[in-house]
């Protein structure tokens, strides 16, 4: 059909309203795509970096026995297979860590500091109890932590805030959907009229299914082009400020090449979508009217 045929199903105004509320929700539905994709990103970051990863303190109050007894941990630890590395914390570094709260004390000799020991595994956090049935033998007192445990709640709310961002993508595509078709039914019923003497002169259910088609994916493609690249700057932005704080957990919500793609892939998918809504709904509107 012709472009003067396509007018008679437009209305300008009702474009630019649809195309704003719609650029609302594109521009939702990036960021929070975005933010799922870089909270799993983090999530997975912060498992690997602590997967495996523990900590040996030997609390003896003696001096001398908990430098032998962290001797014989060090030794009994590098003949295991399960464990891939270990070094004994420097007493100076416990003095730095220390100093904040205790002051110039912490780096006196007759203050009881644990020795620690930080330990890598080969089979991840599955291997905590077998380092503890290695230094039992040497010491019951002495305490293996799990460096991943301690943040098994920040991992869990990482996964949770990706579930809540899957859901909120759900519903804005939902919701554009249903003003999709709110728009097409109120369209419908404007231009019954028009599409009877069409019918009329011979257009098809095709032919008008294709017109309302074409003006669906025009506002979908201009609220693309109005909320989408507001969202990749808002993006860009917020990277630059992550990256910025220096906190490693916020250095590991980076979105990476799937992050960027899912960023510029949903809005021209969100047009085709619109544009095959309204097909389909108008077809079946004027099948039902046969």
């Amino acid at each position: 059909m012709s472009t003067a045929t396509s007018r008679l199903l437009d209305t300008a105004r009702h474009g630019w309203t649809m195309a704003g509320v719609l650029a609302v929700m594109i521009f939702l539905a990036v960021l929070a795509t975005a933010g799922g994709i870089a909270t799993a990103g983090a999530s997975a970051a912060l498992r690997t970096a602590l997967g495996g990863q523990l900590t040996v303190q030997i609390v003896s109050g003696d001096a001398e026995t908990r430098v032998r007894h962290a001797a014989q941990v060090v030794a009994a630890l590098r003949r295991s297979p399960s464990v891939a590395h270990v070094a004994q914390v420097p007493r100076t570094e416990l003095t730095r860590l220390l100093g904040p709260w205790l002051g110039n004390e912490a780096g006196e000799d007759d203050l009881p500091v644990p020795a620690l020991i930080d330990v890598t595994l080969t089979q991840g956090l599955d291997g905590a109890a077998q380092v503890r049935r290695i230094v039992a033998p040497i010491d019951p007192a002495i305490r293996v932590d799990a460096q991943g445990a301690a943040l098994a709640g920040t991992e869990t709310l990482l996964r949770a805030v990706t579930l809540l961002a899957a859901a909120t993508v759900t519903l804005m595509i939902g919701a554009g959907s249903a003003m999709v078709l709110l728009s097409i039914r109120a369209g419908l019923a404007a231009h019954e009229t028009t599409i009877d003497v069409m019918h009329r002169l011979g257009a098809t259910d095709a032919q008008v299914a294709r017109l309302f088609c074409r003006r669906m994916a025009r506002d979908a493609a201009l609220a693309a082009a109005i909320g989408a690249p507001i969202a990749w700057g808002t993006l860009a932005l917020l990277g630059r400020v992550g990256a910025g704080t220096g906190a490693e957990l916020l250095g590991g919500m980076t979105l990476g090449r799937v992050g960027w793609g899912s960023a510029v892939i949903l809005p021209v998918a969100f047009v085709a979508l619109a544009a095959l809504v309204a097909y389909i709904a108008v077809r079946r509107a004027l099948g039902r009217l046969v």
